[in-house]
């Protein structure tokens, strides 16, 4: 018997505010998690501008990495927000989610799906 393989590309979406300081250091780690987790991907931003659109879309403050519609990082609650976001990793606080928090998000995903 011989399986054939079907690639699907896992979905990222990025929202962010206008003017976002994190918004480039977050496209920065996420094409290194991309780079190293290996897996096949479309990446879209979305530029999020009132709180209506902010509930719409699912932000949970700026940048919100979305992957496969779903918050990379969830546990800040339900709330939406058009306010800075802040990642914790162990001790530190950022404004942009881990490399190495991008790559378990991209690697949880790609075996769920």
């Amino acid at each position: 018997m011989c399986w054939k393989v079907y690639l699907t590309a896992v979905d990222i979406r990025i929202l962010f505010v206008p003017d976002c300081p994190n918004v480039e250091r977050t496209r920065r780690r996420l094409r290194q998690a991309i780079d190293h987790a290996a897996v096949t991907v479309s990446v879209s931003e979305t530029e999020v501008a009132t709180p209506e659109e902010a509930a719409r879309a699912g932000m949970a403050g700026s940048p919100t990495v979305l992957i496969d519609g779903r918050d990379a990082f969830p546990g800040g609650g339900n709330e939406t927000s058009l306010a800075c976001r802040l990642y914790r990793d162990g001790d530190r606080v950022d404004g942009a989610p881990t490399v190495r928090g991008l790559i378990e998000a991209l690697t949880v995903s790609t075996l769920s799906g």
